[in-house]
């Protein structure tokens, strides 16, 4: 990581951990809800406009599962997040993803490629704003998603999980309000052919010496303010 200044920037092929937090309401003792997700993963850019990282193909992640270990997408949706859960480390599976987050942004765009690096689709995930941290940056997701695909095309994704999700109060009507916003906003820039869709990232290819990044044993530690840098990004 190098900078100056304010904010620190980590350099291309410094590896980091992309982290989600569970949802719920937040906590009376004010604790932070526990990380569910983390995804190790190697910055290609970090600057003040764009933070782009990439997933390898096979980086161990964690992701969350039902108690028996079972993927939740086999619980059916009116119990899908009221079932008990566990977390379970798991390879990335497919060709790997390129992520492309803006600074206070409340979503990420994803890049995802078909083999030979024929490339498939954008996908809007619709998220918090993340914070940036000395390892990584946090976020949570929203259920919420988008599909972008190379003929200018697009449609919603999981929004049956994004109503469900406020059904069980995972989201608050406030916060669906400001998801929902938030992929209009989105949308906009789709119709617009704005950044990053215009920027011709379906063109740009991993560097060959960058080794697969490894999952920590503490990947789901808590940032404190001992290790938590100064960020554009906010809360």
């Amino acid at each position: 990581m190098t900078g100056s200044g304010e904010i620190e920037r980590w350099t291309p092929g410094d590896q980091i951990l992309w982290r989600y937090r569970g949802n719920g309401p937040e906590r009376p003792d004010s604790a932070a809800r526990p990380f569910h997700i983390c995804r190790p993963v190697t910055v290609v850019q970090d600057t003040d406009e764009l933070l782009a990282v990439w997933v390898a193909p096979g980086t161990e992640c964690v992701k969350p599962v039902l108690a028996d270990g079972t993927d939740v997408h086999a619980e059916p949706l009116a119990t899908r997040y009221t079932a008990p859960r566990t977390t379970a480390r798991s390879p990335w599976l497919g060709n790997g993803v390129l992520k492309l987050a803006a600074p206070g942004l409340p979503w990420s765009v994803w890049l995802f490629w078909e083999r030979g690096w024929q490339f498939r689709s954008w996908y809007v995930n619709l998220e918090e704003p993340r914070t940036r941290w000395a390892g990584g940056v946090d976020s949570e997701d929203h259920f919420l998603d988008i599909s972008v695909y190379p003929d200018r095309s697009w449609l919603w994704r999981d929004e049956d999980e994004f109503e469900q999700a406020q059904r069980v109060g995972l989201i608050a009507p406030d916060v669906a309000d400001r998801v929902r916003a938030a992929g209009h906003e989105a949308v906009g820039l789709i119709r617009d052919w704005a950044a990053p869709f215009r920027d011709g990232w379906e063109n740009w290819r991993p560097d060959p010496a960058w080794r697969v990044p490894e999952l920590p044993d503490d990947w789901d530690r808590r940032p404190d303010d001992s290790d938590r840098t100064p960020s554009a990004m906010p809360s």
